[in-house]
């Protein structure tokens, strides 16, 4: 990457359990991240996204490997002379600070003088939404008021890099929603780089510019969010981002054959060979688009309304059991069905994904 403002070379970190195991929570990992980019590190818990984290930050000292910031080497350096400032999971405000005071502690530390401090912190609450709530304590505040005090104080200092650890998850479903979107919003404002961390699918597809699914260490696949999405390079990367129709089998003459017997067509089955099938509930529909759609028969088990939209449970003739997902505005179809009775789910083979790799890298 040619603008690359953060750059990881075989980063390596392991722990010892308490049992005298080691767990390689980095395992040479390289990474390159874009000047004013959004990048996710997403994965389960113990994957190593917070571990990387914070060995940019400086809080975690790698084994071995090398990380660079803006082209300087940050390796040795301590947390408090690198380019990065970090928004934590709990907040972190302190309780006895108003507002200003907590967003502009930073600038105090560093010896900021005062009229300025009051210029910067009053222009950084204002493009968080919180103008007029310098005099509030932490506890005045609700929790999505705390998480922006929060922010606030991580870019009032102006860093070349954010680094955000899992800021959302305290949050109400709707109220994360709506910081998903003001956080995306913010960065492109501030034009600084964003690292965000999490293990919610949804926010990683809905803020990043890219995003680095991990697992055991390892970086299984870093893409843009539509491209992991629609074309998952492993069924780990499949499994975990989105519900997935996985199905085990071979390719045969543009035909995709599972394990059961059960046959979808596909261009990408022009070579034969064992690989697995991708299918998203979302991507069934119940009545034919085009002439040449094919469909698949089952047998329904069950009918789920989700509010936007219906999913439904199904089993082909040899037992494998099949999810789809329709939109709520298609309920007359949907009325139509029963549990227990026969229905063809449509697909347009195109939508179809072949995975040769069936394993995370």
């Amino acid at each position: 990457m040619r603008d690359a403002i953060v750059r990881l070379t075989s980063a390596a970190k392991a722990f010892s359990t308490p049992e005298g195991r080691q767990v390689r929570a980095l395992d040479g990992i390289d990474l390159e991240i874009g000047r004013n980019e959004f990048i996710t590190l997403l994965g389960p818990s113990g994957c190593g996204k917070t571990t990387l984290l914070q060995a940019i930050s400086g809080f975690v000292e790698l084994d071995s490997g090398r990380i660079e910031i803006d082209g300087e080497v940050m390796t040795d350096r301590p947390p408090y002379r690198r380019p990065v400032n970090t928004v934590f999971q709990n907040y972190a405000l302190f309780p006895h600070m108003n507002v200003g005071d907590n967003t502009a502690y930073a600038l105090e530390v560093a010896g900021v003088p005062r009229a300025e401090r009051i210029e910067r912190v009053r222009a950084v609450l204002r493009l968080v939404g919180l103008e007029g709530m310098e005099g509030r304590l932490p506890r005045q505040l609700s929790g999505g008021q705390q998480q922006r005090v929060a922010l606030a104080r991580a870019i009032v200092a102006r860093p070349k890099v954010l680094l955000l650890d899992e800021p959302l998850s305290a949050l109400d479903k709707n109220l994360r929603e709506a910081m998903q979107l003001e956080l995306k919003t913010l960065q492109h404002e501030l034009g600084i780089t964003f690292i965000f961390v999490t293990h919610d699918q949804q926010e990683a597809l809905t803020m990043s510019d890219r995003v680095a699914v991990l697992a055991d260490g390892r970086i299984q696949q870093l893409d843009t969010p539509r491209t992991i999405y629609d074309q998952p390079v492993s069924t780990f990367v499949a499994s975990f981002i989105g519900a997935s129709n996985l199905l085990d089998g071979r390719c045969d003459g543009g035909n995709f054959i599972g394990s059961d017997g059960t046959a979808f067509r596909h261009r990408e089955c022009d070579s034969k060979g064992p690989a697995t099938a991708l299918i998203r509930p979302e991507q069934f529909f119940l009545a034919a688009r085009a002439a040449s759609d094919p469909a698949i028969e089952v047998t329904l088990e069950q009918i789920v309304f989700v509010g936007s939209s219906f999913e439904l449970f199904g089993r082909t003739g040899s037992g494998r059991r099949l999810v789809a997902q329709v939109p709520a505005g298609e309920r007359h179809a949907v009325g139509a069905l029963e549990a227990g009775g026969a229905a063809r789910w449509y697909y347009d083979p195109e939508s179809v994904h072949v995975i040769r790799d069936r394993k995370a890298a």
